[in-house]
């Protein structure tokens, strides 16, 4: 048999692909867990963001000061409906963590505010100081979601 016979390269190199794939693999695992886990946190975000939205906006359909409706806006931002019943939308997620302000409690700037087409009031929401815990901190770290607020008009 010459030294360059099919049957012996075989042999020669059986095993390289388990041993290329051992190599592979942790980067392979890296890459999914890093691509999931960035997935739960622009999905977290969006949630959250949604909900100041949703809280904003039924803040701006009822007049300012009411404290009744600032709590239903509160639970909507951290519960998703207006009776804080159910589990908060992020985990983690706590109703101090929600600033509001419309016309009577944040007056210098939400109150008759002057634009082009006249003076308006506005009403924000935001929600402040949310981490965002990874659960594979070694590819993703732990994110700080610093201010999340959505501004609207309101009622005059």
């Amino acid at each position: 048999m010459s030294p360059l016979h099919p049957l012996r390269m075989k042999t020669r190199h059986r095993g390289v692909a388990a041993v290329e794939f051992a190599l592979v693999l942790p980067v392979l695992l890296a890459l999914a867990f890093g691509a999931s886990e960035l997935g739960r946190a622009i999905y977290t975000y969006n949630a959250l963001d949604k909900t100041v939205r949703d809280a904003a906006r039924h803040l701006s359909q009822h007049g300012p000061g009411d404290t009744a409706i600032q709590a239903e806006a509160t639970c909507l931002a951290v519960y998703g409906d207006t009776d804080c019943s159910g589990t908060p939308v992020a985990p983690g997620l706590t109703s101090s963590m929600v600033v509001l302000c419309d016309a009577v409690s944040c007056p210098s700037t939400h109150l008759s505010q002057a634009t082009g087409a006249g003076v308006i009031n506005l009403v924000s929401v935001s929600i402040q100081g949310y981490e965002f815990f990874s659960a594979v901190t070694y590819v993703i770290p732990d994110l700080d979601f610093n201010q999340i607020t959505a501004l609207m008009r309101a009622q005059l």
